[in-house]
């Protein structure tokens, strides 16, 4: 008899346990939004004067995601895209400025030739930051971000994130650490390799809000 209430028990808290987790995850938002804010958007330049670009007029989700001077981006300055990537003029402009000021520079410096391709591995997409259930809204969420995960020389050579940072050649390596490094502060965000398991195969670049720190770069 006492034998069959401890197994009644442990049954039962068994059951409470997994109700509670089944709750928990089930309860939880995708994503929160508070202290989040589509940015209002005033853009320098034009991304249709520097690259092949389409103008997507200003769009919210109910979730909370969207963007306001949004365009649609083929290439830039020359540097064609795997994929298109939607993103704020701002972001835009900001990548024309780090291809003009490091990224061709470096390239040519490191490899005697320019990067002729990026390859996309995001931009807008409304998720939590990291993918990760109940955080808050990613800055991919407001077409504020852009993931590159390689770089493609005029020669056909391909420099990848993932198979360069830490084993590649050493000139891959130079370059990737090189441009990684001079996108702080023209982007508010730069994350990649080793600042945590998600980042692992890209560059993340965006333009969140400055903290009262500056930049964060890791």
């Amino acid at each position: 008899m006492r034998a069959r209430l401890d197994l009644g028990l442990a049954l039962a808290l068994t059951f409470a346990a997994m109700l509670s987790a089944c709750s928990s995850g089930v309860d939880k938002p995708y994503f929160r939004t508070d202290g989040v804010a589509i940015p209002v958007s005033n853009c320098a330049i034009d991304p249709r004067s520097f690259g092949r670009a389409e103008s997507v007029p200003d769009f919210t989700e109910a979730s909370g995601c969207g963007g306001r001077n949004v365009y649609r981006i083929y290439d830039i300055s020359g540097i064609t895209f795997s994929q298109p990537a939607l993103v704020r003029c701002e972001v835009a402009d900001t990548l024309a400025e780090w291809i003009a000021n490091t990224v061709q520079p470096r390239a040519k410096a490191i490899f005697g030739q320019n990067i002729v391709s990026f390859k996309i591995a995001a931009s807008y997409s409304c998720r939590p930051r990291n993918n990760v259930r109940g955080a808050k809204l990613s800055e991919h969420g407001m077409a504020n971000a852009i993931d590159i995960a390689a770089f493609t020389l005029s020669d056909g050579r391909e420099i990848n994130v993932l198979d360069d940072w830490y084993s590649g050649p050493s000139e891959n390596r130079a370059f990737l650490r090189a441009i990684r490094s001079e996108a702080c502060g023209p982007f508010h965000t730069v994350l990649g390799p080793g600042s945590d398991a998600e980042h692992k195969d890209h560059l993340h670049l965006d333009l969140q809000k400055e903290r009262s720190g500056g930049p964060y770069c890791h």
